[in-house]
């Protein structure tokens, strides 16, 4: 009766929606639990949410902390809710049909900027085909979050805050209110309620994961980092 979901733990690269799709391949993910914890990553996160919904998956933070092996030798772990899902993995995330954000998780936002310019994003030189590229990903990036089904005000709100800038939390009310959050239940089932106001507080290689009944203790989340 143990439920079984599927972490997807750091940076999203230009490599990992060809690397979910070969997991994928070799599994059957679908209608199952994808649970993220990323600090976010390249635009190939738009690709990879939506191959997510292309498979019915549903998504949800934490953090995965593995638990002693049992006698029978499976993998068993918890879930803590003590994560963050920041920049590119908010865009992940809308790729779930069923989306569910723990209270004590954070997931935050930013704006896309060339990743060659990050560092020193307000002294780097930019050129003509710089400006035509963030433009191009920028109306990737708008019609992506209207067919996930979230408010395109989260777009507006992402683009918002610059690099050099801390980024933006969205708090629970954002969430239920901009269409991130539409599940009271990550591993839910057609007779869960859907969330109506705030939600209630809750106490990169993908892996197959089985969950016992308490959460871990919260782990350090790693920096933050701009999307590239």
């Amino acid at each position: 009766k143990c439920r079984e979901w599927i972490a997807a733990i750091g940076r999203i690269t230009a490599d990992t929606p060809r690397e979910f799709e070969a997991f994928s391949r070799n599994r059957d993910p679908r209608g199952v639990t994808l649970v993220l914890d990323s600090s976010g990553g390249t635009m190939s996160g738009l690709a990879l949410g939506r191959s997510i919904r292309a498979l019915g998956i549903r998504t949800t933070v934490g953090k995965t902390v593995f638990l002693p092996s049992p006698e029978d030798g499976q993998k068993r772990a918890t879930l803590s809710p003590k994560a963050h899902c920041a920049s590119m993995c908010a865009f992940v995330l809308l790729g779930g049909t069923r989306r569910h954000v723990p209270s004590d998780a954070r997931v935050l936002v930013h704006q896309i900027w060339p990743s060659a310019k990050r560092d020193d994003a307000t002294g780097a030189n930019y050129s003509a085909i710089d400006l035509v590229r963030v433009q191009r990903e920028l109306g990737n990036m708008a019609r992506y979050t209207v067919d996930m089904g979230a408010d395109i005000q989260l777009f507006e709100i992402a683009m918002r805050i610059p690099p050099w800038e801390a980024l933006r939390p969205l708090s629970n009310s954002d969430l239920i209110r901009l269409g991130v959050y539409n599940s009271d239940d990550a591993f839910e089932t057609d007779h869960t309620v859907r969330p109506t106001a705030a939600p209630a507080p809750q106490g990169s290689v993908p892996t197959v994961t089985r969950p016992v009944a308490s959460p871990a203790e919260p782990v350090p989340a790693a920096p933050l980092q701009a999307i590239a």
